[in-house]
């Protein structure tokens, strides 16, 4: 059955919301290293950590922390989730933008969403650098600190995740949980769009590599569908049974996910 034909340019997106919003960290709501996260990441499975050892862990999270500042941008846009791509698959479009999701599992998501919130979160060349630096002369730190790096960006987007829906709610939506590029079926390559819309280059410094990976390498970019009332069954995520990395993924012989469960 054919989609009816919706006038997206006559879905407003409230001038607050449709504005680009600044993450800055400050000091009553800063961010913090999530451990049990950090030890995750670094293939923890529940052996005896040395004192010695653990005191050497807490000693990188906490420098990290002191020294390192995340950014980040988030901006809402309406969502026209009535075309399809070159192969005629449903494809999500962002109105006013260049930004186009194909992908069953990111169409499924944002389908019914009126709008679709956009963040971009980075660490900076700070943490690229440290991370260079402590890798090729102290290994073990290097390793603590990759982790504890990807940890602490997720920390802010949290944060971001929150105060998107905070002020999504105030005109009566309700958020899903955020889905990145490289997530399911949904292509690495939206990364550029995603970060041009949010004009993240200028903003906080993030860009993407001819290989759409980002850069610093500790960022992330997301969507959020944000909807008029309930949100519909995407709030629930999707099996790793969806993902292209599930046969090679360290995280699932380990039986666990690359994301919190909580």
């Amino acid at each position: 059955m054919e989609k009816p034909h919706i006038d997206t340019t006559a879905i407003e997106v409230p001038a607050d919301l449709a504005s680009p919003a600044l993450y800055r960290v400050d000091a009553a709501h800063h961010p913090r290293v999530d451990r049990a996260e950090m030890l995750r990441y670094l293939g923890y499975g529940g052996q005896q950590i040395e004192p010695e050892l653990s005191q050497r862990i807490e000693l990188v999270v906490e420098r990290l922390e002191l020294d390192i500042e995340p950014r980040g941008v988030r901006r809402v846009f309406a969502v026209d989730a009535t075309g399809v791509d070159e192969q005629g698959e449903p494809c999500i479009r962002l109105v006013g933008t260049n930004v186009e999701l194909r992908g069953r599992d990111i169409y499924r998501h944002l389908k019914d969403a009126r709008f679709a919130a956009l963040m971009a979160c980075t660490l900076g060349m700070d943490a690229e650098r440290r991370l260079r630096t402590t890798g090729a002369q102290h290994p073990l730190e290097g390793a603590v600190l990759d982790a504890a790096c990807s940890a602490y960006v997720e920390a802010a987007v949290e944060q971001m995740d929150q105060q998107v829906k905070a002020a999504a709610a105030a005109h009566g939506l309700a958020g899903n949980w955020r889905f990145s590029p490289g997530y399911g079926d949904c292509p690495l390559s939206a990364q550029r769009s995603i970060v041009n819309a949010l004009n993240a280059t200028r903003l906080i410094g993030l860009t993407v590599t001819p290989t759409s990976l980002l850069m610093p390498t500790k960022s992330v970019t997301a969507v959020i569908g944000l909807f008029d009332g309930e949100v519909h069954d995407a709030q629930s995520r999707p099996t790793c049974n969806i993902c292209r990395m599930r046969e090679n993924c360290r995280f699932r012989a380990a039986h666990t996910t690359c994301y919190s469960s909580h």
